[in-house]
């Protein structure tokens, strides 16, 4: 494909005014297009508006998309639509990638097409408590959409939210396309991105030098709904057992020889055979935790998903230092029925000492681990958390479940 022509006097430009993304352009690959301007993947598709902006406009916009590009916002929003299903809004998480970079770009002395989305504007909509101290710092485009996903659903009521209404009057349009999550490797790009910036930085100029700590930088994270999803496939697969009904082949070939030869008959040896017992999970929610509806939601689609996929048999107890509810998890909305609390204790004695009872392949313990675990149990236990415990668990398995780094 032919490099575009459209573009060229941008990019001479950018070594003047910021190095750090003059390096990173570097690595991009820039096609005309009919349509608007846009990043797939570490492609710029540049649209028939470009060459009549500004000079400095245009710089800005194609430092806007090479941004998109070393930061994989195109793979990032093609895991996310993988990791939500149905639930995923691209529209908004094309917001939360364009706000990030427009504040570092508006921060380093860009210029951009107005009006433009900043994510300091959007941080402001958030609930107070939600808001972090220095969201370049701090966030990524990730942890944004997840926060502004919960602000939109409490928001809205029988419209749109505050940060819908913000999205329109900024003129917002998103210039996103998902390419393959794996076809770009975060570690390489993340690499790209600290030699840029430390290039900036030592030349006084553009985001390099304003920005010592950028936390949308590409980092090569497994999800954790990935992790649950393969704790839960190893848990629930069914194993080959040992019976007493057959011999070992082994054991058949060697008592056959002992018969030809004479020899000593060996030792009887069981047989294997496949294991018919249908496996059991039981999943203990402690109601009186911080964890979100929305992340319950996500992890019961994955719950039902693993025990649809192996026929395993799925138990729910709510509780708090007792158990107080009792029920069988047949899809992705079980969790909807039990009702959260707040302002009770926690003991994990009774729920673990019920679940024990059924003879679990696992048991999983969604809570915020803030009470003693001294009861220990056989079976294995994952401990399903939503920020890692200020004290580790005396037995089992930690997951953070509600990291969205």
């Amino acid at each position: 494909m032919k490099h575009s022509a459209r573009v060229g006097p941008a990019l001479a430009r950018l070594p003047e005014v910021d190095p750090a993304i003059a390096a990173l352009a570097l690595w991009c690959s820039y096609r005309d297009t009919d349509g608007p301007t846009a990043t797939e993947g570490d492609i710029i598709r540049i649209g028939p508006e470009f060459p009549l902006l500004p000079i400095s406009e245009q710089t800005g916009l194609i430092a806007h998309h090479v941004l998109h590009v070393a930061l994989r916002h195109s793979a990032r929003r093609g895991a996310a639509r993988e990791r939500y299903g149905a639930r995923f809004r691209p529209e908004q998480y094309d917001l939360a990638c364009d706000a990030l970079v427009n504040e570092a770009l508006l921060q380093g002395g860009h210029a951009l097409p107005r009006p433009a989305v900043r994510a300091a504007e959007i941080v402001a909509l958030l609930p107070v408590e939600e808001r972090p101290g220095n969201v370049l710092a701090d966030w990524d485009s990730d942890q944004l959409y997840a926060a502004m996903r919960v602000a939109s659903a409490e928001q809205a009521s029988g419209g749109d939210g505050q940060i819908e209404r913000y999205a329109l009057a900024q003129g917002f349009t998103p210039d996103l396309q998902d390419s393959d999550p794996d076809k770009t490797e975060a570690d390489v790009w993340a690499g790209r991105i600290e030699q840029a910036m430390s290039a900036g930085q030592r030349a006084g100029s553009g985001i390099g030098a304003i920005m010592t700590r950028f936390g949308d930088l590409p980092k090569a994270v497994v999800p954790w709904e990935i992790k649950l999803r393969r704790l839960l496939n190893k848990a629930l697969a069914q194993h080959p057992r040992q019976t007493h009904r057959r011999p070992a082949r082994g054991w058949l070939a060697r008592d056959a020889y002992a018969r030809q030869t004479g020899g000593a008959q060996p030792v009887f040896e069981p047989g294997m055979t496949r294991d018919d017992r249908r496996p059991r999970l039981v999943i203990g929610l402690d109601t009186s935790s911080s964890l979100r509806r929305e992340t319950l939601d996500m992890f019961a689609a994955e719950a039902s998903s693993a025990v649809r996929n192996s026929g395993a048999e799925a138990h729910l107890l709510g509780f708090e230092t007792e158990v107080h509810f009792r029920g069988r998890m047949s899809h992705a909305d079980a969790m909807g029925g039990i009702s959260m609390r707040s302002g009770g204790g926690t003991d994990y004695g009774d729920a673990l000492e019920e679940a024990e009872a059924l003879a679990p392949s696992m048991i999983i313990m969604l809570t915020d681990l803030d009470a003693p675990t001294a009861f220990r149990v056989s079976a294995p236990v994952l401990w399903a958390v939503p920020a890692p415990p200020r004290i580790e668990p005396r037995f089992g398995e930690v997951l953070v479940i509600e990291d969205f780094a």
